[in-house]
């Protein structure tokens, strides 16, 4: 079988491991790994591409993977890396939650793999029917308050204002009690998480040892940031999503577009499938002509089509071309919304707009100040209809022009945009 490990470690995937002859163990047989998913939110970040890489090539190196979604433990959330507690979420909440995650997964793991398919569970199947007794009694007791308040996540959160509450405090245990029933129930014996999860990581380890006898290992991915320090996936203050409700293709593409030269090779190595090879005659290509910006071009490319299907990274392609004054025919309102989300815009009754002329409706929406200011911009050539140029001051919309009936989009000058959405 494929080194997996050497895979990780040449796309800059592996932090660190709990045993160093797992490379072999791994080598010697298909095995079972998981990672953990927090459902804080209908939809995964990207900052969760790192594990959820790390996961796919296990796959595609003949592993089986499971992904678990924390049904149980996040309803008491995880305290790794935080400073203060997190807000608890209902069940409905995390049954929704778990329900987009699977959706985002199914766009990188393979979920029909004949021979090693990926399967994704929810910890509160095996959590919730646990008596608060039975859990003290058959797993508390194998755990040691000097080792739990040694775990660093605690320590950090113990010497902070905040403190740490016995519910956080509590959740090492939970973690480590997954860990151990698919170690039971699905032969699993390796867990993958984020450099912050060691201590829940080799929790799960000790308590397999102490309660199976059993041996289990555990492998951490790093937590990444870009060459400002900056944490990975954040853009603007804003988290960036794998799901288009939350983030827009054009703004997911977008955001890999905009990389440092400094980033471009190393996420084209952690966030792509691209072989080595020619990763690295990328590399040799922005050396030469830095200004062609053809590495990040190919990360947001590849990640794109990975995380949205061909179709939408054909839609992000677009609406780059869309902004830039190319011709938006082909594209529906639904890519108009997503494109222009972060614009100005206005509502207009759909007899306002039809047949009407151009200068009142520019004028209706506040483009621009005057009548009198929106004829002088369709003579100086400046006003634009889904980026066609207006050329008189007598036009009018056509039907045609309002895009599926309901969105029109207006231009001044070269990237001044107003969205005017049609209703009844």
């Amino acid at each position: 079988m494929a080194n997996v490990l050497n895979i990780l470690q040449e796309r800059g995937l592996l932090d660190n491991v709990t045993d160093p002859g797992l490379g072999d163990f791994l080598s010697a047989s298909p095995r079972t790994v998981y990672a953990g998913f927090d459902p804080t939110s209908s939809a995964l970040a990207v900052g969760n591409l790192v594990p959820i890489m790390a996961l796919a090539h296990f796959q595609r190196c003949g592993h089986r993977v499971i992904a678990v979604v924390g049904g149980a433990t996040g309803m008491i959330g995880d305290p790794s890396g935080k400073s203060d507690e997190r807000p608890f979420l209902s069940e409905t909440e995390v049954s929704l939650n778990a329900a987009g995650i699977r959706r985002n997964l199914s766009r990188f793991l393979d979920f029909e793999h004949p021979a090693a398919s990926a399967t994704i569970l929810n910890n509160s199947d095996w959590v919730r029917d646990v008596t608060i007794i039975d859990f003290m009694r058959n797993i508390g007791k194998h755990f040691r308050l000097g080792s739990m308040l040694g775990k660093e996540s605690v320590k950090a959160r113990l010497s902070s204002e905040s403190g740490m509450s016995f519910t956080e405090f509590s959740y090492q245990l939970l973690q480590a009690y997954d860990f151990l029933k698919l170690y039971e129930e699905e032969g699993c014996v390796l867990q993958v998480g984020g450099s912050d999860q060691w201590g829940n990581i080799t929790a799960g380890i000790d308590l397999i040892r102490k309660i199976r006898g059993g041996d289990a290992y555990g492998l951490t991915v790093p937590l990444v940031c870009d060459s400002t320090g900056q944490k990975f996936g954040k853009s603007e203050g804003n988290s960036v999503y794998l799901d288009s409700s939350m983030t827009s293709f054009y703004d997911f593409y977008q955001f890999f577009v905009r990389v440092t030269d400094a980033d471009a090779i190393r996420f084209l190595k952690m966030f792509t499938f691209l072989p080595m090879d020619e990763i690295r005659g990328i590399e040799d290509q922005m050396k030469t002509a830095p200004e062609g910006r053809v590495a990040q071009k190919k990360l947001a490319a590849e990640v794109t089509r990975i995380a949205h299907g061909e179709y939408n990274l054909k839609v992000a392609l677009r609406a780059s071309a869309v902004l830039f004054g190319e011709s938006m025919e082909g594209l529906r309102a639904s890519d108009l919304l997503g494109i222009f989300a972060n614009v100005s815009s206005t509502e207009l009754n759909r007899m306002e707009v039809e047949r009407a002329l151009v200068v009142d409706v520019v004028a209706a929406t506040g483009l621009c100040d005057s009548k009198g200011a929106v004829r002088r911009l369709i003579e100086n050539h400046g006003l634009y209809i889904n980026n066609r140029r207006v050329e008189g001051i007598d036009e009018r919309i056509k039907v045609e022009e309002i895009i599926d009936g309901v969105i029109l989009v207006l231009r001044s000058g070269k990237k001044n945009f107003h969205l005017v959405k049609v209703v009844a």
